[in-house]
């Protein structure tokens, strides 16, 4: 299965949460594959800890496979090349994890040929072969990435392809997600160019909430009556929010708690992390679970 990660806007953590997801899922027994085709900024290297692709790879990644200058992108076994060692320690049973980085000092693209396109189409059909889930992490916002994904897999109907949108619960991050599926030049505008049927590309749609602060928690007990009670009164005004713009309850697969380790470095969130060291959180270890099976559920994703 394909899944697209993208966002309207940076800093949403789309990386850092799909980059978990395809780590849990991995840890579940599932041969995973991760693309970064944040071509601007092809950093996900950094959040694996793989030194050598902190900012991209200089052996040949996705931009100059693209591009047609070499035949097979490299790949990165992030078991055996994190620099982490709790990654390194690769459980028994846990399936494979491999990354495709980007170029180091690569950008984005401005448009893309046929030949690109169908290097990306021969690229993605390899891979479903190959990988139980293929995570593609896209630029932010109406990319050329976007672009060139919706029309990959217009041409690949018999591949499950779906879509995360990433969002923080901000009214701006609220509106800027609706916009992003529904707007001009969006998903479903773009995706009706390239061939797809409007209705079963909204079914392959679902929004992912970042950095939530849940209200009931232990992180507001120091806040005072007038505080709390404003701060549950902007809750219900985003839910409502939410709800008018399409990116409520029916249509979010999932949400991930706001959590300290993730505010101060972007990184894979390990069970050590939880029960050794104590630094992260286990609500957050449970929410890229959750994630990790319901995007290859049809039952969690449908019932929506």
């Amino acid at each position: 299965m394909l899944v697209f990660a993208i966002s309207d806007k940076g800093g949403t953590g789309r990386s850092v949460t799909s980059s978990n997801i395809v780590y849990r899922r991995a840890l579940q027994g599932q041969d995973v594959c991760y693309l970064d085709f944040d071509f601007g900024s092809p950093t996900v290297g950094a959040i694996f800890r793989v030194s050598t692709a902190s900012r991209g790879t200089t052996r040949g990644g996705m931009h100059r496979y693209l591009q047609g200058e070499i035949t097979e992108p490299s790949r990165i076994d992030v078991w055996t090349e994190s620099d982490r060692d709790t990654i390194r320690a690769k459980p028994a049973g846990a399936g494979q994890m491999v990354l495709l980085p980007g170029d180091q000092g690569g950008g984005e693209f401005a448009t893309f040929d046929a030949e690109m396109l169908k290097r990306c189409v021969r690229l993605f059909a390899k891979l479903h072969e190959q990988f139980d889930l293929i995570m593609v992490d896209l630029s932010a916002g109406r990319s050329f990435a976007a672009h060139l994904a919706l029309a990959a897999t217009a041409q690949l109907p018999k591949i499950p392809a779906r879509w995360l949108v990433f969002h923080r619960w901000t009214r701006q991050h609220i509106i800027a997600a609706n916009g992003l599926v529904k707007g001009e030049h969006g998903l479903l505008d773009v995706g009706r160019e390239y061939g797809h049927d409007p209705g079963a590309l909204t079914d392959r749609i679902r929004f992912v909430r970042t950095a939530v602060l849940e209200l009931g928690s232990g992180d507001f007990a120091h806040l005072r009556p007038a505080q709390r009670s404003w701060l549950n009164e902007i809750d219900r005004e985003l839910r409502e929010l939410a709800t008018r713009n399409g990116v409520g309850l029916t249509t979010m697969l999932g949400k991930v708690p706001l959590d300290p380790v993730l505010q101060w470095r972007e990184q894979l969130i390990s069970d050590e992390d939880v029960a050794g060291t104590e630094i992260a959180n286990a609500e957050t270890v449970f929410a890229f679970d959750d994630l990790a099976k319901k995007i290859v559920d049809d039952t969690a994703w449908e019932g929506l």
